[in-house]
């Protein structure tokens, strides 16, 4: 999307670097997913929540930054969460542009004649990196949910 679209919505003669296109349109891709995910957050509350805060004469911006916010923003965590490792590993299709990422030098590495036979430890090690990432970034989630308290009990 990012090199056939996106030039045709610019004026003739215009264009940009196609690293600031891949990342308008993972920014772009990622937003709209996370937009989806807070939604949800939101249309999942309990309706007696906003008539708490009526009941309070909070007016609208009152209820959804004092109520209604902070408890939907602890429910969206884990999805949120899921979104951006999902995201994180989508990165690697920036290689449909031509721009390197860390699978494609991982395999122009393996392309030099002194790297043969490496192949099987330089996807294993490749394979651990993207793993450490995920897990730090799971991990990391687990332990704010349990700061939060977002179970549903």
């Amino acid at each position: 999307m990012s090199s056939v679209v996106f030039p045709l919505f610019l004026p003739e003669g215009f264009s940009f670097h196609a690293v600031l296109r891949a990342q308008v349109a993972i920014i772009m891709f990622t937003a709209a997913y996370i937009a989806e995910v807070v939604r949800g957050g939101l249309q999942g509350m309990n309706k007696g929540q906003y008539e708490a805060a009526d009941s309070l004469g909070l007016n609208y911006a009152q209820t959804m930054r004092l109520v209604i916010l902070p408890q939907a923003l602890k429910i969206v965590i884990p999805p949120s969460v899921s979104v951006l490792i999902s995201a994180f590993k989508d990165t690697s299709l920036v290689v449909i542009i031509g721009l390197y990422d860390l699978l494609k030098t991982t395999k122009a590495t393996l392309s030099e004649p002194r790297w043969n036979g490496f192949s099987a430890e330089a996807y294993i090690f490749l394979a651990v990196i993207y793993f450490m990432c995920c897990f730090f970034m799971s991990s990391y989630s687990r332990k704010l949910e349990k700061e939060l308290n977002t179970s549903l009990e």
